[in-house]
């Protein structure tokens, strides 16, 4: 058989093939089961973005917690300072450093 004539019966039974699988996925049988992947498909999105959202709020939470840590920490230190400050003697000023 030369090349032609085998490349000619490749793309013949391929047709076939395609023709057949078509008919075999329009069917009946075969559209139930699309709809039932797709209804599982929907109900794993709909899982994972439930856990999408508790993720985002417990991260929003612990961002918002962390932020406050630093607040209090500046203000510590802050206070820390003002004692040290008020600790230290007073000193008048002279005249000459008016």
């Amino acid at each position: 058989m030369t090349s032609i004539g085998k490349g000619a019966l490749l793309f013949l039974g391929g047709v076939l093939f395609g023709t057949a699988g078509i008919k075999a996925l329009s069917g009946r049988d075969a559209k139930k089961a699309y709809v039932h992947c797709t209804a599982a498909a929907l109900r794993a999105k709909d899982s994972v973005m439930k856990t999408v959202t508790k993720v985002q709020e417990n991260a929003e939470d612990i961002y918002a917690e962390a932020k406050q840590i630093n607040l209090d920490r500046e203000e510590a230190e802050m206070n820390a300072v003002l004692e040290t400050k008020a600790d230290e003697p007073f000193e008048a000023a002279t005249e000459n450093e008016i």
